[in-house]
């Protein structure tokens, strides 16, 4: 019976970013328990990487690119799927610099890619999705934290936040349960610069309760978890995934 809380077979998934990163991992984590999955995202080549790892381990995955900067291109992705049971917004950039140095175009570029995005293919998803439907986003630590030199990146993030709460409220009388992932520091793509230097390894080892970095893989349980049965109960919150970084000084 507890495996069945967490069967996903029968369902399909759309994870955008699914190209790389964390993004990556949760889709092939989603197709581990059973989904079919497609894998959102603007490159082709990386999400066909993705369904090669995905149909190595016996699942299900196929690419589905499009622009999420596009709204007419998104709305045509998202009515081309015969079903949509759960959509994970994975999609994300980062950019840190000081606050006097961020050009304005800059700042919307970061606020259309973290959230106006994730608000446009929700809205989209949300439509097609009946009793049991599944949206869940991939925020930050950066929500409710802060630090210097990254101003419009918690700024975009702490809106996901505030977009999670506000959608599990619109979408919850139709049975449809809406929650966050906050990843703490993992080691990605996005993060190689920092992983390599032993400075922030050993920062990370006092700042942490568990001491270390994150590896992409230990984001999977979280996804799986509110994907399934097992969260049917759960909406409008952010599950913190970050060694215990928040929890821990």
């Amino acid at each position: 019976m507890a495996t069945a809380l967490f069967d996903l077979s029968g369902r399909t998934a759309l994870v955008t970013g699914a190209g790389r990163g964390l993004g990556r991992e949760i889709a092939i984590a989603l197709a581990d328990a059973g989904a079919e999955v497609r894998l959102g995202g603007r490159t082709v080549a990386p999400l066909e990487e993705t369904a090669r790892i995905v149909a190595d381990r016996g699942g299900r995955a196929s690419p589905l690119s499009f622009d999420l900067a596009n709204e007419t291109a998104t709305r045509n992705a998202v009515q081309s799927l015969e079903r949509l049971d759960i959509l994970v917004n994975a999609v994300g950039m980062r950019d840190r610099r000081p606050l006097a140095e961020f050009d304005m175009p800059s700042v919307r570029k970061m606020i259309e890619v973290n959230l106006v995005s994730a608000f446009l293919i929700s809205r989209e998803a949300a439509a097609r999705m009946g009793p049991g439907g599944r949206v869940i986003n991939l925020t930050s630590i950066a929500g409710p934290i802060a630090r210097a030199g990254d101003a419009a990146y918690t700024m975009a993030k702490g809106g996901l936040d505030a977009l999670t709460r506000g959608l599990a409220a619109e979408l919850g009388p139709r049975g449809v349960t809406v929650n966050a992932i906050a990843p703490g520091y993992f080691r990605t793509e996005t993060n190689a610069d920092y992983a390599r230097d032993p400075k922030v390894a050993e920062w990370l080892s006092r700042r942490t309760a568990l001491g270390r970095w994150g590896e992409p893989s230990e984001i999977a349980g979280a996804a799986v978890f509110l994907a399934s049965d097992a969260a049917s109960y759960v909406t409008g919150h952010v599950l913190v995934v970050d060694g215990g970084y928040l929890s821990h000084f």
